[in-house]
């Protein structure tokens, strides 16, 4: 059992046994399936645990410069790169530390090919493109919504794929089933099966949350064995949530509560905008351990974060008793794509990066103060 009263707050605290929970199924998937599977950066990079992740996916994914180079340092593999764009003046080193680099144009390809040729080791390329269909009902996610920027149409190729192209990549889905999957690839496979024989591999993306407690793993292992021998092409997919799913919370302390017209607010010492900024995209209601549905406690609350931007805030909320300032709340799964997607606006502190060890002991791996925030300016 964690003892959320150890961790300094705010706080985004890793439970390693969950952690490692997850990837075991991930690996029996990949391994049973005789698919790779990889860790998405833009998901989850506390690469503090890139050595156990290690020991269970083969490789990751990267969609910058920044990233690449993390995963080549702190992995020690070169990754598979994806970027809507590439800088030109980045991309020499991108190609340093990756093993596969797709493009997400023809166009794009075409003028980069010079620089596949120099890396000093094989980079195989891919490109991108858009099946046009997707489960994903909100716009912000949705990788497919018409005209999207990501990926090249079905009409956008010819009958053949340029020179020196091995692979296709594909990503549609967020969060999402197996069997959503399958009418994704169904899509994917009449607009572009054409070009299975010129192909190497085909990269599924990400998006596939095997670790969510109700998918169904049986039928996601069926689907990718017969593309497989359908196809003969190497798979891979790179899913984010699916890693770091329910593994790790945001502790945080209210600080004050306020009441105006009817509603009552704790102000807490973090930030929805700042630190979980998912729940106001999506947008969602995360989960309060120890909260109560609707209807069931007999104190309700908006609670606030501390920016002072006038939406930071989520509510409803209902306890069994009165919030004070000191008491702990503890947000429920708030470690994909949340610790990623942080800032300090406000000069707000960012959350300490703490782990729940195996052996039971807290681990504080990150401390946050006013030279990260200064750090960012000029």
């Amino acid at each position: 059992m964690i003892n959320y009263a150890q961790a300094p707050s705010p706080s985004f605290l890793l439970d390693e046994s969950r952690l490692r929970r997850n990837l075991e199924l991930i690996s029996s998937v990949q391994e049973r399936a005789g698919v790779s599977v990889i860790l998405a950066l833009k998901g989850f990079s506390m690469w503090r645990v890139f050595p156990l992740v290690k020991q269970y996916l083969k490789g990751a994914t990267a969609s910058s410069l920044h990233e690449a180079r993390l995963i080549y340092e702190e992995m020690g593999v070169r990754a598979h790169t994806y970027s809507p764009a590439y800088i030109p003046g980045e991309l020499e080193e991108i190609l340093k530390y990756s093993s596969h680099l797709t493009f997400n144009s023809v166009a794009e390809y075409e003028r980069h090919t010079g620089h596949l040729a120099k890396a000093g080791h094989k980079v195989s390329a891919g490109l991108r493109v858009n099946p046009e269909y997707s489960e994903v009902e909100t716009d912000l996610y949705n990788p497919a919504a018409p005209g999207s920027r990501l990926g090249i149409a079905p009409d956008g190729l010819g009958e053949r794929l340029p020179e020196g192209v091995e692979g296709l990549h594909f990503h549609t889905l967020c969060e999402s089933s197996s069997f959503d999957l399958e009418k994704v690839l169904a899509a994917f496979e009449h607009h572009f099966g054409r070009f299975f024989p010129q192909l190497k591999w085909v990269n599924f993306g990400g998006g596939h949350l095997m670790t969510r407690q109700g998918y169904d793993i049986p039928h996601l292992i069926q689907l990718l064995q017969k593309f497989r021998e359908r196809t003969g092409l190497e798979v891979i997919m790179e899913p984010g949530s699916a890693i770091a799913w329910e593994t790790g919370e945001l502790v945080t302390t209210v600080l004050d509560v306020v009441e105006n017209r009817g509603v009552r607010t704790a102000i807490i010492d973090a930030s929805f905008t700042a630190h979980m900024p998912d729940t106001l995209e999506m947008p969602y209601l995360p989960k309060i351990i120890g909260s109560k549905p609707e209807g069931e406690g007999l104190y309700t609350y908006r609670i606030g974060g501390v920016s002072c931007l006038a939406g930071d805030y989520k509510q409803a909320y209902h306890f069994d008793r009165p919030l004070e300032p000191g008491d702990r709340l503890v947000f429920w799964d708030m470690i994909h794509y949340t610790m990623v997607k942080t800032t300090t606006f406000n000069g707000v502190r960012h959350p300490d990066i703490c782990m729940w060890r195996e052996d039971g002991e807290l681990e504080v791996v990150k401390r946050f103060g006013y030279e990260d925030f200064k750090g960012r300016l000029s």
